[in-house]
């Protein structure tokens, strides 16, 4: 019992290196992603799907050093919670360091037509881009008015024409208002 729990909760390593190994990997890894762009976050392939995966096993042991045991691996997740903890807090309170680590959102649609350098850019074929459309419920690129790729991969997508949604909301109002008019027409 007592080799049981040593192998389990004793560390092979000083606990901190433990908790400064997870802190390197994490600055390491959010450069990578500032530097390879937009495309990695918003997962628009398979490829880039593989990569994120593999990415993680690739950097497990510079984590977790020659160390597989329960403390350690609570070590290794504590620390790296509380960097990205720490790190989400101080660019909260700091907007303009935050934009300059996040990056700038990029247009790839603009007045209805593909922003060919930015696609470009950020990697994205316009094939891509029309598949994304398609995923968040328009009828393709062609039916866009304005698209944006945030620094955190998000696609913010405007139609050329208003959606059904709109439409119907917009219909509503002006039935409200008419009911609304009626209303005080009755009051006199």
């Amino acid at each position: 019992m007592h080799t049981l729990v040593q192998h389990m909760f004793m560390l092979p390593i000083p606990a901190l290196e433990k908790l400064l190994r997870p802190v390197l990997v994490y600055g390491f890894l959010v450069l990578l992603l500032r530097v390879f762009g937009k495309r990695e976050l918003a997962q628009l392939n398979p490829f880039d799907f593989v990569v994120l995966i593999s990415l993680s096993n690739t950097v497990q042991n510079a984590i977790i050093g020659d160390d597989n045991s329960v403390a350690g691996g609570f070590i290794g997740a504590f620390a790296l919670m509380l960097c990205n903890y720490l790190v989400v807090r101080f660019l909260f309170k700091h907007r303009r360091l935050d934009q300059i680590v996040e990056g700038e959102p990029a247009v790839l649609i603009r007045n209805g037509k593909l922003q060919h350098k930015n696609l470009a850019r950020e990697l994205i074929t316009a094939s891509e881009l029309d598949v994304v459309a398609r995923r968040q419920g328009f009828d393709g690129v062609n039916t866009l008015e304005e698209c944006t790729i945030e620094p955190g991969g998000t696609f913010v997508m405007k139609s050329k024409e208003p959606t059904k949604d709109d439409a119907r909301y917009t219909e509503i109002v002006k039935m409200l208002g008419e009911l609304s008019r009626k209303v005080d027409a009755l009051k006199k």
